[in-house]
């Protein structure tokens, strides 16, 4: 779809419908037969998170990630994260200039609106934590001075499954940073087939082109903050978040971060839908992918081979919806 053919003054959300279908249907040129994984990342995007791919080798974590970058018209930098990385690729180095006999700031990696770390737990802990302030607070402090980065600011990261060798598990306060976790899974037998039609030949990513921009962008994530979230709403999401940090089979639950993250991303949730408000079903829908990976199993659980995933399916279905909000149950 030609850049050309986009929009962008439509207001709203109906601006917002028409914007992020234009996106999803770009990524879907390249991304067959998974349209939950590429709303997942749409919800991402409109919810000012971050988002990490996880999953076996060749099943299309860095090509979703690419083709979202290169959906948006905007400053885009990739990190192969490899276990001899250091900090200050990621953050940038300040490095002395003879000719002015001052020291200069060379920003590294994290300094694009959009950043794909392929791969991200091949590199040591260390390496991993350097995007921890960039990913929280919009910033990157080197040798005492601070810069700010540009908004949009988005880290899609790709890592595989850490059984495998050459992997490093993920810090607790990096994992707690990605505002939800998506597997992209194997595809259908027919997806598969179309693959090697479109995939065969050419790479599609050639002839991805960008549909919007980083204003639009911008102006998408300001739709999303007005989205009407009610009081009922609010204390469901604690109560949620509640759950998960007294169950029995966690021990550790989800921080503050992962309740306001949550509630971030039911707002875009309910804008790709069409609504001005959230329901709970938003909240349900997106507990899954927002909560499971911050959270850690007890011992006994993974002997049991109770996952986080079915932990906090088993606390949807058990806690009640707010009254007011019953009648929209969809379960």
């Amino acid at each position: 779809m030609a850049r050309s053919s986009r929009t962008s003054d439509a207001t709203g959300l109906d601006g917002l419908l028409e914007a992020t279908t234009r996106i999803r249907g770009n990524i879907e040129q390249v991304i067959e037969g998974k349209p939950d994984a590429v709303r997942l990342a749409l919800v991402v995007l409109l919810a000012e998170g971050h988002l990490l791919i996880e999953d076996v080798p060749g099943v299309g974590k860095t090509m979703l990630a690419k083709a979202l970058a290169r959906s948006i018209d905007c400053s885009v930098r990739r990190i192969q994260f490899t276990p001899d990385l250091l900090p200050s690729d990621v953050t940038g180095v300040s490095v002395y200039n003879q000719e002015s006999r001052d020291f200069e700031f060379k920003p590294g990696a994290v300094f694009a609106n959009l950043v794909v770390g392929d791969e991200i737990n091949r590199a040591s802990p260390k390496t991993q934590s350097a995007l921890l302030e960039a990913m929280e607070e919009r910033q990157v402090t080197v040798d005492g001075v601070t810069y700010e980065l540009e908004t949009p600011f988005m880290v899609i990261a790709t890592q595989n499954p850490i059984e495998m060798e050459g992997t490093y598990p993920l810090p607790e306060a990096q994992r707690d940073r990605f505002t939800a976790r998506v597997s992209m899974g194997y595809p259908a037998a027919s997806a598969e087939l179309e693959m090697l039609s479109t995939h065969g030949g050419a790479d599609p990513l050639d002839d991805l082109e960008a549909v919007a921009d980083a204003l639009e962008v911008r102006k998408l994530i300001d739709v999303v903050r007005g989205i009407h979230v009610s009081d009922e709403v609010k204390r469901y999401v604690v109560s949620l978040a509640t759950a998960t940090r007294e169950a029995s089979d966690l021990r550790l639950g989800a921080s503050p971060r992962a309740t306001l993250q949550l509630l971030r991303a039911a707002r875009a949730h309910a804008a790709l839908d069409a609504r001005d408000y959230v329901l709970p079903d938003d909240v349900q829908d997106l507990a899954g992918p927002v909560l499971a990976h911050r959270l850690l199993p007890t011992a006994e659980a993974q002997v049991a081979r109770r996952t986080p995933e079915a932990v906090v399916a088993d606390l949807v279905a058990r806690l009640p919806l707010p009254d007011s909000a019953a009648p929209a149950r969809r379960r």
